[in-house]
């Protein structure tokens, strides 16, 4: 970025506001872009590290007036400090005073004094790092500051788009409120916490037991000693709910037009659909090719992790809002597509990645006796099915929570001898790092930098895998180091049961007669990425079918997000985007969270985890290993947070 003007942000100070040639500098620590929206190129940054500026028009005055109306705006849901509570408002005032030819240095003494007394005792970051552009213009700009007040320099108006958000908030994927849910989990208001993560998310029970946690991963309590424990506090909640016999109330807000819509797959992305588009007042009807709900969340994730009691309780409350589910219908067989876009408004296909990706080493088309692939060895077990009960010896490929999930439950199958085999290192190994941790506790044996060669069968039965030893290479495609082959390190896993979980990919057998239908080479289809509609106007896609395999989570974004692209289209509204949009294009460059940032005056607390049953006992059982916290431990935990909103307000 060369285009700077004037910078403090991160405490960088890049200054050429005087510089007689023009020449505009560059700024390390931020990549801004140049464009908010298409149209309306990007003037100023102001914000919890500072100020940027490209354009000298920018009036920093009015821009710090607009700033502080933001968050002023959002410290007023806390309410929880007497410093905040007056002297947001009481610095407003004096931009106000300003623009009107009221202020006078005084004011400006005030403004500096009441912001450090904020910094100094507020116990979130709105107070903690709010005033931060405040003492950077009243530094920087003192000679704008001194016209202003004498009235020598009137206040110009601008444009301005303006932002609340925080580290974790940004990083999830369907952008729950955390910092607001935990910091209602910490008075005890635990229904008051689930009402916060249901305007969003249905499946707080589901999403608070396997999640990938990404918000985690951005918290910047992490910084300090450990991150907040989200996903559990979320859990809490949902289970807080249950233990006490309550049923949740949803509120009903009918669109101007009310319309039908054939949503197809039950799974996180259908079911999360059909609940925003429910709130609405249309009529939903899902087609699921299983005979139960959750999609792959149901048949590809074993019930040692997601009891199947939750996964249906929470379904059974979006079908209480008027969602009819129809079980054992899958589109290409039992309906046709095209039907379905004929008999409704609008058509939802929320299709998870259900089939297996092939290996490409010899013998795997051989269809022996004891060579299953992941999704289908995972089917087999959770409908309480041991796939090959007379194999003892079991080998899984792959590295990802599939390939976790298969040598878990073959643990829990009784099996002699179990081993999982990854071409990578551990480091490598893109499964979440909670689930290797218990795989590791419950004593799989894993052999890395080892990859399959050959599948060996004697009479149509696996006798075993031949292997070779792998070395890591120069970075592929992904980034990651690419595995080479050792010469010569060729050997033998004696066994009689090879799992292969290297990947999903999705069918799209239910397109058939739509071939106008855009797909990638990835298998996947072609939708706007925002409103995820395809180029078939009345069909809308997300979850696996449009992402590729990923996570749950990022599924109930999806289906979120076309729930309002088809609320507006059964409106007749045009499915444009909305500042939220615009936003999360700008964090992505202008990142919320700083791995690097040195969190200050703050206590040191330990992490409260959730229980676990022993390892030596849950591998005989597909009871839930992991148990909740207690309500005392969760409000314990949420007392950790540190609360860390943030705004940005931009002129343009």
């Amino acid at each position: 970025m060369t285009d700077i003007v004037f910078s403090s942000w991160g405490g960088e100070i890049i200054e050429t506001r005087g510089d007689e040639t023009q020449n505009q500098t560059s700024i390390q620590m931020l990549d801004l872009p140049e464009y908010f929206k298409q149209d309306e190129k990007i003037k100023a940054l102001m914000g919890w590290k500072g100020i940027v500026l490209r354009s000298p028009e920018v009036d920093i005055i009015d821009l710090c007036r607009e700033y502080f109306e933001a968050v002023l705006a959002h410290s007023k849901t806390c309410d929880k400090c007497n410093y905040c509570k007056t002297g947001w408002e009481e610095m407003l005032e004096v931009f106000q005073d300003i623009a009107t030819g009221e202020a006078t240095e005084e004011d400006l003494e005030f403004m500096q004094s009441a912001a450090e007394a904020i910094v100094s005792n507020a116990k979130c970051s709105i107070g903690k790092s709010g005033p931060t552009p405040l003492f950077h213009a009243l530094k920087y700009f003192a000679d704008d500051f001194s016209q202003a007040v004498s009235g020598e320099k009137p206040v110009t108006k601008g444009t301005y788009y303006s932002k609340l958000t925080a580290p974790c908030l940004d990083a999830c994927p369907i952008h729950l409120d955390i910092p607001k849910y935990i910091e209602l989990i910490k008075d005890a208001k635990f229904a008051e916490s689930l009402t916060v993560i249901r305007e969003r998310l249905p499946l707080a029970g589901i999403v608070g037991r396997v999640c990938f946690r990404p918000c985690e991963k951005h918290c910047r309590r992490g910084n300090l000693d450990e991150s907040i424990s989200i996903k559990a506090l979320k859990r809490f909640v949902a289970d807080h709910e249950v233990a006490e016999q309550k049923e949740p109330e949803y509120e009903v807000t009918p669109s101007e037009n009310n319309g039908q819509v054939a949503i197809v797959g039950a799974g996180p992305a259908g079911i999360t659909c059909a609940y925003h588009l429910a709130r609405k007042g249309h009529e939903v009807t899902i087609y699921e090719s299983l005979d139960e709900p959750g999609g792959m969340s149901a048949v590809g994730i074993p019930d040692y992790r997601l009891p199947r009691s939750v996964l249906q309780r929470e379904v059974q409350q979006i079908q209480k809002m008027g969602v009819s589910i129809n079980y054992g219908q899958t589109i290409g067989k039992d309906l046709i597509l095209s039907q379905l876009e004929n008999d409704f408004d609008a058509v939802f296909i929320g299709m998870g990645a259900q089939d297996s990706t092939h290996m490409g080493i010899e013998g795997e088309d051989g269809e022996y006796q004891g060579f299953i692939p992941g999704l289908a060895y995972l089917r087999e077990v959770n409908a309480g099915r041991d796939p090959y009960p007379q194999g003892k010896k079991v080998v899984v490929i792959g590295g990802g929570n599939v390939a976790i999930d298969c040598v878990r439950c073959s643990l829990r199958t009784a099996k002699e001898d179990i081993h999982l085999v990854y071409r990578r290192t551990r480091d490598e190994m893109p499964a979440d790092e909670a689930e290797i941790n218990d795989a590791e506790e419950e004593q799989v044996h894993f052999h890395f930098l080892t990859a399959p060669v050959r599948i060996l069968a004697e009479d149509g039965k696996v006798v075993g895998l031949e292997c070779i030893k792998m070395a890591l290479g120069e970075p592929d495609a992904s980034g990651r180091p690419r595995p080479v082959p050792v010469e010569g390190s060729e050997f033998v896993f004696d066994c009689d049961t090879i799992v292969s979980a290297i990947g999903q990919q999705v069918d799209l057998s239910m397109l058939a007669g739509m071939d106008d239908v855009q797909t990638t080479k990835w298998n996947t289809i072609v939708v706007d990425q925002y409103t995820k509609q395809s180029n078939r106007s009345n069909i809308f896609f997300a979850g696996d079918c449009e992402t590729g395999p990923d996570a749950l989570i990022t599924a109930c974004a999806g289906g979120r997000r076309a729930a309002h692209s088809i609320d507006r289209f059964i409106k007749t509204q045009p499915l444009e985007y909305d500042d939220n949009h615009y936003f999360d294009q700008l964090f992505e460059t202008v990142k919320v969270y700083d791995p690097d940032e040195e969190i200050l005056k703050v206590e040191s607390k330990q992490r409260f985890q959730p229980s676990m049953l022993p390892s030596d006992r849950r591998k005989s059982t597909f009871d839930e290993v992991e148990q909740g916290l207690s309500a005392q431990e969760a409000v314990a935990e949420a007392e950790r947070c540190l609360r860390c909103y943030q705004v940005a307000t931009i002129a343009v």
